[in-house]
């Protein structure tokens, strides 16, 4: 399967779009300047060592990988991320431009982790399927996936079936395979699983999941971040993680954008206000 050569490019972005669609899933190669890999991937590492995280306790958080969730309560490099333009772009154009930071997880998977049961991330929502897009999933790779570290595992067009893979399924899977840097994006609703590990090196990569904006977030970005934290973030990046309004009317605090209780220069243009 062809992936687009460049993510910054019109016509790579159309690309990656347009197989979205149809395959449920893209890669975007080497799209992180590697300064950043850097950075991102010692902050995960710090973060990891300061929280005392430790292996998964089931098979579907990994009894050989470890977790951190709520990374932008962690380090200040990780406010890098879910703005990153490129990425962003394709997640606005298959949700839309009010959409909302869904988690932000670094995922380290260690070697004699096993493969994880396939699933799809939106499987708790109660909607009959296939459904129009609901959540953009972007993998980024701090590492190199490689089929031996266990590189995420597909099924290709998934999104479009009626129905969430059952439990212990089996089917045919495409595994993906990019170095350090790359980006995959996929559908919600595509079925997939961490590959086992099998390599004598670890695997790493920072998941960042956008949700429609009417839709209820994940993990609570407004409980799990403080203002103050969030006050220092980029005004795009608050309103990712829940301080604006959606479609100027869902998550008002009387009449007020709460915006405005992280950045003075928030405008409350609610939809009312807009009426004559």
């Amino acid at each position: 399967m062809k992936h687009p050569t460049s993510g910054s490019s019109s016509a790579a972005f159309d690309a990656a779009i347009d197989q979205v669609e149809s395959e449920g899933w893209a890669i975007l190669p080497d799209l992180i300047p590697p300064e950043l890999v850097d950075r991102l991937r010692t902050g995960a590492e710090r973060t990891i060592e300061r929280s005392g995280t430790r292996y998964g306790a089931n098979v579907f958080l990994g009894h050989h990988t470890r977790r951190v969730f709520n990374l932008l309560s962690h380090d200040p490099v990780f406010a890098e991320v879910p703005i990153r333009p490129d990425v962003l772009r394709i997640a606005e154009r298959v949700l839309d431009e009010d959409l909302l930071l869904s988690s932000l997880t670094a995922i380290e998977t260690h070697p004699g982790q096993a493969a994880q049961p396939l699933h799809a991330d939106d499987g708790s929502i109660p909607l009959a399927r296939p459904h129009e897009p609901l959540l953009l999933i972007a993998m980024w790779a701090l590492t190199d996936f490689t089929a031996e570290n266990g590189g995420t595992r597909l099924v290709p067009r998934s999104h479009l079936a009626d129905r969430r893979p059952r439990t212990e399924e089996v089917a045919a899977t495409v595994g993906v395979e990019m170095s350090a840097g790359s980006v995959l994006v996929y559908n919600g609703s595509l079925w997939h699983g961490g590959g086992g590990n099998r390599s004598a090196d670890r695997r790493m990569g920072i998941v960042c999941n956008y949700c429609a904006g009417w839709l209820r977030q994940e993990e609570s970005q407004i409980l799990g971040l403080t203002r103050e934290r969030v006050a220092e973030f980029p005004p795009r990046l608050q309103r990712l993680v829940g301080y604006g309004v959606y479609r100027g009317l869902q998550g008002h605090v009387a009449g007020v954008n709460p915006g405005a209780w992280v950045n003075e220069d928030t405008e409350s243009d609610l939809v009312w206000n807009r009426m004559r």
